[in-house]
């Protein structure tokens, strides 16, 4: 089947938002098609290069950010706190790993969310699920759940917005936050932790400078321009009406580019062999992920990255493992071993795999489920001489209350403190560093 931005509309579907409107809807997708794009070629041709670059050990992914964005979070403080643990967390693995770190967020674009049942009933009334923002609204009333296509406008403004703020930061200076003294590390001094850790972690925390100097001797840049650094972006490219109403050829270069953002990922119910998804994603020249949970048969997986990726291009194909601390020991060694020699950007997603309810039937996750993911994973790449080459977490800088556990991260009785997730549970600035200085310290090993 010869591929054009418009042949996935020939493929099954899979979460399909459920528009009621075909004509709302063709209107939508023309003026989005008129439309600047959100990102560039030679951003996306960059990030490529980078993660190329990852995939043989040379520099390590850190990716972050909300499970969905909300427009009513489209905030300066909101962005500016996402952003700035992600920079402090990306200092301190590269102070751990002695490698450069490429910062991806997954933000400016991470509006829409699969649902396991089209629609959601509460007291005797039916009405469609929340799909994110980009398709309806979280209120529970029939207008807000309404999927409406002009919701596609809206989203990518708003994902414009985003990145002119981050960009404008980053260029800024905002990159002097890089300073441990603007930490918060009372973590450090938790009772909860060991005397050796806690004497390492200080140690690490002290040490950071010499963090910064390293980056400097490894080339990534001089010193005195530290305070500008690369961000890129990400999301799940579930709603294919969007993505594909800006997508489109660029001069000088070959095929077509999705200039919704740098990296899109399939998701693990969207990866089906021969759907409308991997039929979009086979096409474009970005790097694409592919989420992979337990469900995956290490077969079907490689099906898949053939499809997406037949010529074996470096830095085009990032596996993000979502396998579950009591899963990854079962699932991950049959595809490490189904996907061979294939140019593979291997990255774990510890998030999705830990999700649980609380006995209040709260929805959670644990901060000891998700280290040990993280610490299986990297031993069973050692254990099969491959590199685990990036980590992918559902975070905000915030102070919420989501997550359980950490050294000094909340009970299951007081996640409803400040329990503000739109979906799924995330860490939280402290459990974020404390995981930075965890992983760096075991990846240094």
């Amino acid at each position: 089947m010869t591929w054009s931005p418009s042949s996935w509309r020939e493929k099954l579907y899979a979460q399909a938002p459920p528009y009621e409107s075909p004509d709302e809807l063709r209107v939508a997708e023309q003026r989005l098609a008129a439309l600047p794009p959100l990102v560039t070629s030679w951003e996306i041709e960059r990030l490529r290069g980078l993660l190329a670059e990852a995939q043989a050990g040379r520099r390590f992914v850190l990716m972050g950010g909300d499970c969905a964005e909300t427009i009513a979070e489209c905030s300066s403080a909101a962005i500016a706190a996402k952003l700035k643990i992600l920079l402090q967390m990306s200092m301190v693995l590269v102070h751990g790993l002695q490698r450069p770190i490429v910062r991806v967020g997954r933000f400016a674009g991470q509006y829409a969310k699969p649902r396991s049942r089209v629609t959601e009933c509460r007291d005797g009334v039916e009405l469609p699920s929340y799909f994110g923002d980009l398709v309806n609204r979280i209120e529970f009333d029939p207008e807000a759940r309404r999927p409406n296509p002009s919701h596609l406008l809206t989203g990518y403004q708003h994902a414009a917005l985003t990145l002119n703020f981050i960009r404008a930061l980053v260029e800024g200076g905002f990159a002097d936050l890089h300073h441990p003294r603007q930490w918060d590390l009372s973590f450090v001094r938790n009772a909860a932790l060991r005397p050796q850790q806690r004497e390492e972690y200080e140690r690490m925390s002290q040490n950071l400078a010499d963090g910064l100097k390293l980056m400097e001797a490894l080339g990534e840049a001089r010193i005195e321009e530290l305070s500008r650094v690369d961000f890129y972006t990400s999301h799940e490219g579930l709603n294919l009406y969007y993505e594909a109403a800006l997508t489109r050829r660029v001069p000088r270069r070959e095929g077509y580019y999705d200039l919704t953002t740098h990296l899109p990922w399939i998701g693990d119910r969207t990866r089906q062999l021969d759907g409308a998804h991997a039929e979009f994603f086979r096409g474009i020249q970005n790097p694409v992920g592919i989420k992979v949970g337990p469900g995956a048969t290490p077969g079907e997986v490689a099906e898949l990255a053939e499809r997406i990726d037949p010529k074996r291009q470096p830095g085009r194909l990032m596996l993000i493992t979502r396998l579950g601390a009591q899963g990854v020991g079962e699932h991950l060694p049959g595809l490490i071993e189904a996907l061979g020699d294939r140019p593979v950007l291997w990255v774990c997603d510890p998030m999705h795999g830990n999700t649980r309810k609380t006995g209040g039937g709260v929805k959670t996750r644990s901060f000891g489920d998700i280290l040990t993911e993280l610490e299986r994973t990297i031993d069973i790449h050692e254990e099969r001489g491959t590199w685990l080459g990036g980590v992918h977490f559902e975070l905000t800088g915030e102070d919420v209350t989501e997550c359980v556990g950490g050294s000094g991260g909340p009970t299951e009785a007081e996640l409803g403190r400040n329990y503000a997730s739109a979906c799924d549970p995330r860490l939280n600035y402290q459990q974020s560093l404390e995981l930075a200085f965890v992983l760096a310290r075991r990846l240094r090993r």
